[in-house]
């Protein structure tokens, strides 16, 4: 499996061309290291657990759409959450980018060959998980159906329209009781919030496309998706 998928022919080159414009200023601003987000969350020295994720943009009916997923409730680690596609860094993964997307193949049918890869942005360290994420920004160029492929980790799948997340009337902050805020989103119903929430709301923000919005809009984080210790 290559590791960067460059573009290999003219039909590649072609669906490059496509890409939104705004993947371009991210690609920019990524470069010029203008991303504080990313500095904030920057991986300490040490050997860590290492893992990638494929934010997967691509045309659909209702304009530009990325792919998220609903993780099952009965996974150890953040069951019922929204996701993007991905997973562990495998010893056989030749690279972070590889990766995810074999993990998204496994996941939700996304076949790799389809997927134009546009960066891969600066890794970034959870620290309750001790877990170095790397996200890979990409985008769709032969666009298919998403479906749960394994249910033993994925509920949902879902091509959510970049519309419905940048109406200011699905964008809200994350409450809990002990003291987390953070970005939120509803897609399609979906309750999107932690690090899936707070690297799309980076993304649209480096893309320079989000629209002001409330951020005294509150909503409290729904006990079924907390962490064991946040739980009442």
């Amino acid at each position: 499996m290559s590791t960067a998928y460059p573009q290999r022919d003219a039909a590649a080159g072609e669906a490059a061309a496509k890409r939104p414009a705004w993947m371009a200023t991210v690609q920019r601003e990524v470069a010029q290291g203008h991303p504080d987000y990313f500095r904030a969350f920057a991986p300490p020295p040490g050997p860590h657990r290492r893992s990638a994720v494929l934010m997967l943009f691509g045309p659909g009916a209702q304009g530009e759409e990325v792919v998220l997923t609903e993780r099952s409730p009965y996974l150890r680690a953040h069951p019922g959450q929204v996701s993007f596609p991905g997973g562990t860094v495998d010893p056989q993964d030749a690279s972070p980018t590889a990766a995810a997307l074999r993990e998204a193949h496994e996941e939700v049918g996304i076949e790799p060959d389809s997927v134009d890869v546009v960066l891969t942005l600066p890794e970034l360290f959870l620290s309750p998980s001790g877990n170095v994420v790397t996200p890979v920004l990409a985008w769709w160029a032969r666009p298919g159906t998403v479906r749960v492929v394994d249910p033993a980790e994925v509920v949902r799948a879902e091509a959510v329209p970049l519309s419905t997340l940048l109406d200011p009337q699905h964008r809200f902050t994350v409450t809990h009781p002990m003291g987390y805020r953070g970005p939120g989103f509803d897609a399609n119903g979906m309750f999107v919030w932690g690090f899936t929430a707070m690297l799309l709301s980076t993304l649209l923000d480096l893309a320079g496309i989000a629209p002001p919005w409330d951020a005294t809009r509150e909503r409290s984080l729904p006990d079924r998706l907390a962490s064991p210790g946040m739980r009442r």
